[in-house]
This record gives C-alpha cells, structure tokens and sequence, in this order.
C-alpha cells in the first residue's frame, strides 16, 4: 500500500495535472498532518480543517491566495485519494484578499529592460512580452510548439488545464531561428554521446517512449547541464531553471533604474495592458492569456496608461504640454 503523499502523487499525475502543482499540493497535505501531529487524514473532520486553514491566516499570515490553494489541495486529497465525498470548507478565518493592482511596465521601460538582457533570458522575456506567455510556459516549449510560418505558439498544459495559441512575435523569429540552429547541434552532439533524451508527458511517455529522443521534443530552451534519469538510466537535458531567469530580469530592472518592483511575470502584465492601449478587445486577450474568467481579464482595464476610468485630466485642457525627454533620458529620471 503506497504511503499517503505517494498516493496524492499518483493521483496528481493520472489526471495530468502540472508538476507545479504536484508540487504544491504534496506540499500541503504533509503541512496539514504535521499541523495535526502526523494524524491520518481519515482520522480528521471539517473542522480540524478550519483549523489548519484559519492558521495558515492567523499565525502564518499567508495570502488569500495561498490559503486557497491549500483549501483545494486537501479537497483533492479527501476527494479524489481517500474517496471521501466531502463539501468545500467554511466557517474558518480567511486571509485578507488584497487589492493590488498588477506591475505594468510603460513601453519604454520596456526597451529600457530588454536592452540589458542578452542570449536565452532575452529570448524568453521577448516571449512573454510579445505572447502574454507565463515564464513556465515559456521554459517548457518545445520545438514542435513554434510555429514560425504561422507565427503561433501552443502553449501545452498551461495553468488552466487548455491548450491556447497565442501570437509569435514578428520581431523575434530571427532570434528564435538562430535558436533552434544552435539547439539541434547541441542535441546532435548528446545523440552521438549517448543522450538527446527529454522528459515526456506521462500518457505519451507511455505510448511512444523513445519519442523523448526525437527532435520535435526536445525543448526550446534546454538546461546546460545533463542528468541521468534513475528509472531509465538515459541521459537527459531538462529545460532552464526560472530562477536562470527571475535572477537575470531582476539584475536588469535594477540596471535599467526602474522605479517599479518588476519581476518577470510584470512582462505578461504589460503584454495584456498594451494589447488593451492597442485596441484589441478585451474577450481576445483573455484567450491570448488563458484566463478561465473574463474577471481575472478586466484588472488590466484598471491599469491603462489613461488615468482613472479613462478620463482626461483638466489639467491636461489647462495647462501647456511639457517638452518631450530626450530619447537618451532614463525612463524615470531622478
């Protein structure tokens, strides 16, 4: 009988969910026994669940977010491991939801930062600026993903469970073109070292398992380092680190002199605003980001560089317009 988190393991990855996930919800089944001095689950009511739930909010001060996340973790351990047919828990003491509104870069803090960004990092930011991408998605492309005659990208097992399409920037096919040219020699020359082998999806991985050896699937952004899969014994590549990433965008906003707290995923914040500054309607950016809610969409409405609720300011009608910054200005001079 496998052990409890192997078992939420097990069921996690027989309806394909993402390792992310996996992850996280592993993560909070073995913190709600701990919580309740190893207990097993079945031992456990509604209410020592409002009870780990109103701590993660009161003695752990997590985010709404976060204590939601964990709700549906042990929802998904009751339900679909121990077969338990249980309702959504209330009753316990929620985590403030915060107001925030997403970090948006202006154009030109958007030249500021991609100019101080080179090779792979580069590429990936130009990605998730110009497809709305999340930086997972973009690390986990494959080269059967880019469609460079299209220009489309198909963005497989994203957050939402649906595969979308989404736009491939003109301006960066000739960089994705020098890619893929330097990420074939490198799989050539693992393929003759004895490798060239990659990480499939688990019912693909089952049905053609050598397929992790072929070009198509290999990875877009391959890491530098091999490893040696303990199950196979086959030497794989896997896909960048996002710490590669999140280490190098944070290294160039300080670099630019941004002003604003950006990290990477303020790129596929600004993709949607300047979609939306750009015309496109808001239903089509919705399916360009793979939101499931309209609602989650709108919060860009709020960010449009147009003041509150559109509305002109009178002192824009009073007062004379200031003379335009050089283009060698900083985009926020001291």
């Amino acid at each position: 009988m496998p052990k409890l988190l192997d078992q939420v393991r097990i069921a996690i990855r027989t309806r394909h969910y993402s390792p992310r996930t996996e992850e996280a919800y592993v993560s909070w089944v073995e913190r709600f026994v701990r919580f309740h001095g190893l207990r097993h689950p079945r031992e456990l009511d509604r209410e020592d669940v409002n009870a780990f739930l109103t701590h993660l909010a009161v003695d752990r001060d997590l985010s709404a977010s976060s204590q939601n996340q964990a709700a549906s973790a042990l929802m998904f351990l009751y339900r679909e491991v121990l077969g338990l047919s249980v309702d959504r828990p209330t009753g316990f003491v929620r985590a403030k939801q915060p107001k925030n509104l997403p970090v948006v870069l202006t154009r030109r803090e958007i030249h500021a930062l991609l100019g101080r960004l080179e090779g792979d990092v580069h590429l990936v930011a130009l990605l998730m600026y110009g497809g709305g991408l999340r930086l997972g998605e973009a690390l986990r492309l494959r080269i059967k993903d880019v469609d460079l005659e299209r220009r489309e990208i198909l963005v497989r097992r994203p957050k939402s469970g649906r595969d979308r399409v989404t736009v491939l920037p003109r301006v960066v096919i000739p960089e994705v073109r020098s890619k893929i040219r330097s990420d074939r020699e490198r799989w050539e020359r693992d393929r003759r070292a004895g490798g060239g082998w990659v990480e499939l999806p688990d019912a693909f991985a089952r049905k053609a398992p050598h397929a992790g050896r072929d070009w198509p699937w290999q990875w877009l952004f391959p890491a530098t380092r091999t490893y040696v899969h303990q199950a196979t014994g086959r030497r794989r590549r896997h896909h960048l680190h996002p710490t590669v990433i999140q280490r190098a965008i944070r290294k160039a906003v300080e670099q630019a002199g941004l002003s604003k707290r950006a990290t990477s995923h303020a790129l596929r914040h600004s993709f949607a605003t300047h979609a939306l500054e750009d015309g496109y309607d808001i239903r089509t950016i919705q399916e360009l980001l793979g939101h499931k809610s309209l609602e989650t969409t709108m919060v860009y409405t709020h960010v449009l560089n147009r003041g509150g609720l559109g509305v002109r300011s009178p002192a824009d009608v009073t007062l004379p317009a200031p003379s335009r910054p050089n283009a060698s200005d900083s985009p926020n001079p001291p």
